[in-house]
This record gives structure tokens, C-alpha cells and sequence, in this order.
């Protein structure tokens, strides 16, 4: 695989209605997109680092100045012969997962193109759907919540995740339950709680959650142990999981029953199928998540999502539900039934349209080695 250049490129892009979770208050997207080229061929990637380090320590900013100073130089300097030589040559390079999946999915999407086929295939993806649920942000009133969630179910999609913070929880839960007694219904804590939450946790098992996600601290398993033992509902760790070492000790620790599968959280395809591979050993469901992706990372997500394992509805959905008009043709839309089909062109599939990528560029910069 010889490396021509890299190209790093900051593009901007309003959501159509503002995403609040417990950590703030998100209304614009700030993504960086990675071009890798390739005698003739171009492999497509996208930082899904959030704008501010409140999610984990990434954001734009420190993925451009990681990307530019250290990733994308350690990936010239190395004798590629394919993406999977990718995470040995960034191991290095400690965290800043999002920043290295960027290139590292860039590099699968090259490979892919250049053998002329599908990258769920070359991932070992068997699925020709992927089943999709939404996830809502908080909301300025209860009534404005469940309008949301009336769409979303309308639209056909299986599974509705809503987001909860300190004050925003047991009473939001319990009338969104009341009036949607039969969907299947999931929390989303972003780390916003503590152990000593536990009651309040013990009290949410009678609306027969789903799961509930990420409770309590952002970098932590050994408290989540000892909340799943006290709670009936099933724990899903997000934020924790940054490899299989992880998932491995959160399953084997009981610190969970189900985890979620970020690209950008785990640096990329390879880990994410090891990740995978591990949860799928052990029986424990994964799904993957969603990072306010624009098109590029939805692509690769849906790659990704191929995969057996993901076996509950993820937070893959239409492009139209965040973006008035995305990067990539055709955009990502999903059916009646609330899936995607999984499509079988080269690469990720879905061709980036570099007019409209130009068109919300607010800085590029194109790196040789």
C-alpha cells in the first residue's frame, strides 16, 4: 500500500435541531474528514471527536493537532502493507482513539476500493440490514420529548435510547414509559451519576429498560460492578471501553451485560472486531453508537454493523435526521421497517461529494511523506 499523501480537512456543518445530553448543549458540528490516496485511489475517513473534551479528553482541535503532528507522520514513516498494520504503528501514540480511528478507517476504506469490493465484506459482515434505533437529547419540556419520540417511532424505528441527567431521570422515564408501554426503551447517562444513585437506579427496573448506559464514571468498571449486582435493568458500558482488554474485564468482572461499539472510541475497525469477537465469546449483545456522525463515519458505522454480534438495534439512523443535506450519495436513509440496507459498492459504499464537502470546508491541509 503506498502512500501518496493524506489529506486533513475541518469541515462544518449545523444540526437541524440542537443535541443536549448531561455534558451540554450541542447545535453545530465541527468534523474532521481524512482523505488517504493511493495510485489513483482515495479511502475515506471521519474523526468523531466532539467539539469539546466532555465526552473523553478528544476534540476537534486536539484530533487536528494529533492527526497532523503524530498520527498521520508515524503512518508515513512505516512500511504499510494494509489497515490492519494501522494500530501496531499508532500503539505508541497513547489514547486519542479518535484521532487514529480517522486514519485507520481512511486506510480500510482504501484497501476495500483498491481490491475492487464491499468493506462490510472484507470486515467479515454477514448482515444485509442493519436494525436502527434513534437517540434523543434532552429536551426543554417533557411534551417536546415525547413529540420526539412519536416521529421516531412513526418513522419505524426499533428502539428509542433518550438521554438523562441529575433532575432529568425517574419522573422523564416513567411518563415516556406510560405513554409508550410496548417499544423497546433505553437510558443514556453519559457518567452523569454516582453509587450513591443506586436507589434511584433500583427504582428505574420497574419501566423494564432496556438497558441503561454508561451510569456512572466515564473511565470506570469497578463501580458498575457492584451497581448491576444491585439493579435488575442490564448496564451497558460506552465511555469505559476503549479495547477488548476492556470489554474482557467488564464482562468477566460482571460489570455489564451489553456494550457498545464506537469506531472513534475504540481507534478504528480492527479493535472495534476485536472488540466484537470478545463480547461475542462471552454471549454479551453489542450495538453500535452514534457520535453526531456526518456522512462518512455513518458509512463506516453501518460497515461495522455488519458484523453477527450487533445484535441490538444501534444508533445508525438517516442522515436526514441530523443534517439538511450530508457529504455523501446517497444519503443514508432508512426504511419503513426501521432498517438500512446494507449497500455493495466498493469501500464504504456511499460516495463522498467532494462539491458539497468544499462547500462547508473551513480548513484543509494536505500532507506528504
Amino acid at each position: 500500500m503506498k502512500l501518496e499523501r493524506i489529506e486533513l480537512r475541518e469541515i462544518q456543518m449545523p444540526l437541524v435541531s440542537f443535541f443536549e445530553t448531561s455534558f451540554g448543549r450541542t447545535t453545530q458540528r465541527r468534523i474532521l474528514l481524512v482523505r488517504v490516496f493511493s495510485e489513483g485511489v482515495v479511502g475515506y475517513g471521519e474523526a468523531t471527536s466532539p467539539e469539546g473534551p466532555f465526552y473523553n479528553h478528544e476534540s476537534t482541535g486536539t484530533a487536528w493537532h494529533i492527526l497532523r503532528d503524530f498520527v498521520i507522520p508515524r503512518i508515513f514513516q512505516a512500511s504499510i502493507q494494509g489497515p490492519v498494520d494501522a494500530a501496531a504503528i499508532l500503539k505508541p501514540i497513547r489514547g486519542h482513539g479518535m484521532a487514529k480511528g480517522a486514519v485507520e478507517t481512511a486506510l480500510w476504506d482504501l484497501h476495500a476500493r483498491q481490491a475492487g469490493k464491499p468493506l462490510h465484506q472484507l470486515l467479515g459482515g454477514s448482515r444485509r440490514s442493519i436494525d436502527c434505533g434513534v437517540s434523543i437529547g434532552i429536551q426543554e419540556t417533557v411534551a417536546d420529548l415525547i413529540k420526539k419520540i412519536e416521529k421516531e417511532v412513526g418513522a419505524g424505528y426499533q428502539r428509542i435510547k433518550i438521554k438523562i441527567k441529575p433532575g432529568w431521570d425517574l419522573d422523564i422515564v416513567r411518563e415516556v414509559r406510560r405513554q409508550f408501554p410496548a417499544i423497546l426503551l433505553m437510558c443514556d447517562a453519559n457518567s452523569a451519576y454516582t453509587l450513591r444513585d443506586i436507589d434511584l437506579f433500583r427504582r428505574m427496573d420497574e419501566f423494564k429498560l432496556l438497558m441503561i448506559e454508561q451510569p456512572l464514571a466515564w473511565n470506570d468498571i469497578i463501580d458498575h460492578i457492584q451497581l448491576q449486582k444491585a439493579i435488575q435493568t442490564p448496564i451497558c458500558l460506552d465511555e469505559s471501553i476503549l479495547d477488548a482488554e476492556d470489554a474482557r474485564k467488564a464482562i468477566d468482572s460482571g460489570a455489564c451485560r451489553i456494550i457498545n461499539i464506537k469506531l472513534g472510541r475504540v481507534a478504528g475497525h480492527s479493535e472495534a472486531k476485536r472488540v466484537h469477537d470478545v463480547c461475542a465469546a462471552h454471549s454479551i449483545p453489542v450495538w453500535c453508537g452514534g457520535m453526531l456522525e456526518a456522512g462518512i463515519g455513518r458509512a463506516h458505522n453501518i460497515a461495522m454493523s455488519t458484523l453477527q454480534n450487533f445484535c441490538l438495534p444501534g444508533d445508525v439512523s438517516a442522515s436526514r435526521r441530523y443534517f439538511h443535506r450530508d457529504i455523501i450519495d446517497p444519503e443514508v436513509e432508512v426504511d419503513s421497517q426501521g432498517r438500512i440496507e446494507v449497500l455493495d459498492g466498493p469501500g464504504i459504499g456511499f460516495e463522498p461529494n467532494m462539491k458539497r464537502i468544499e462547500a462547508v470546508t473551513v480548513r484543509t491541509e494536505m500532507l506528504r511523506p
